[in-house]
């Protein structure tokens, strides 16, 4: 009896001392996508603005204070119609100054011409006061000028696109008060990088589209800069729409698309390019579920991703993130 308990006790010891068994192993859940054939070339797409074919913008030709301004952004403007002033108290006391000098030149000028006609002075003395008289009139007349150019008015018909200073501001000759868009024909403003700069060129088809309502324009490339800016180092790129421009209101975001020339092939994710030494490969999912790294040959790249040329067939299921944390044959659950 003694020895039947032990033994039971020993067996119960001894399994009570060996491991449970492992868990089960869970295939990790990766993000696939099946692949399709791409068109012969791409897609670029670029964001930008409704801009008025022609802006002007708009200044004082004399310096001075700004003491009111008139119109606000978005008001509709007509050729002559007064947009600012700035403070004419200057500007009229030089006017004053000039002509009291023109006053004083002709009437010298009168004097020398009633004594050259009684022979009392020579004739270049009397030449010396008629030119002194027409300087002082035409510095008489610029003087007038300069105080009318303390009214600042619209030369053409538009909208006011910005302001640019505010009353109060002192402000110098030709400094930007207003950016005038002129009405007419609208056209869409955007940035190129330079590394597409070159496979655009005036008269160019493009597809406009408004985020707003999304609305499909078929444009051309209107005007393409012969340098970049200074600041963002990209190229401004105009783009024209031709047809009926219903809808489009100045300063609209549009997206701007071009077809571009490129290889033909399969495009893909630049997420789901894995790095094999000097070469590319993809992780292709199998029938089973298992993992199969795949060399691939990588034609091109471009806004939407890589252009791969060989390795991958249409229908084939590639792994499209992650894959630098996998492994070849491993088990995984697929997630479209």
């Amino acid at each position: 009896m003694n020895s039947r308990h032990a033994i039971l006790a020993l067996a119960i010891a001894v399994a009570a001392c060996s491991e449970p068994p492992p868990p089960p192993v869970v295939p990790p859940v990766v993000k696939v996508l099946t692949a399709g054939q791409t068109p012969a070339g791409g897609r670029n797409a670029y964001s930008g603005e409704v801009r008025a074919r022609r802006e002007t913008t708009l200044g004082f030709r004399v310096g001075g204070k700004i003491v009111e301004r008139l119109v606000d952004v978005g008001a509709v403007v007509v050729p002559g119609q007064v947009l600012a002033r700035i403070d004419p108290a200057d500007m009229a006391l030089q006017a004053h100054q000039a002509e009291a000098q023109r006053v004083l030149a002709e009437a010298d000028a009168r004097r020398y011409r009633d004594l050259r006609s009684r022979n009392f002075v020579a004739q270049a003395a009397l030449d010396a006061k008629e030119t002194a008289f027409q300087a002082a009139a035409s510095q008489a007349a610029l003087a007038r000028n300069q105080q009318a150019y303390a009214v600042l008015r619209a030369d053409k018909a538009g909208v006011i696109a910005q302001v640019l200073a505010e009353p109060g501001q002192v402000v110098a000759a030709g400094q930007g008060i207003f950016r005038l868009a002129e009405a007419g024909a609208l056209e869409v403003a955007i940035s190129v990088p330079e590394s597409r700069i070159a496979d655009l060129h005036p008269g160019a088809p493009a597809e406009v589209t408004l985020w707003a309502s999304g609305k499909r324009f078929a444009g051309r490339v209107r005007e393409v800069s012969p340098a970049a800016d200074a600041a963002t180092r990209t190229y401004p790129v105009r783009v024209a729409v031709p047809g009926d421009t219903a809808g489009l209101v100045l300063g609209m975001t549009a997206g701007v698309e071009f077809g571009t020339a490129g290889a033909a092939g399969l495009q893909l994710p630049l997420a789901a390019i894995f790095q094999q030494g000097q070469g590319h490969a993809v992780w292709i999912v199998g029938a089973d579920d298992t993992l199969a790294l795949r060399p691939v040959v990588v034609a091109s790249y471009g806004d939407g991703g890589a252009v791969v040329s060989e390795g991958v067939a249409p229908g084939d299921r590639v792994v499209a993130a992650g894959v630098h944390k996998l492994t070849a044959g491993q088990k995984v659950r697929p997630q479209p």
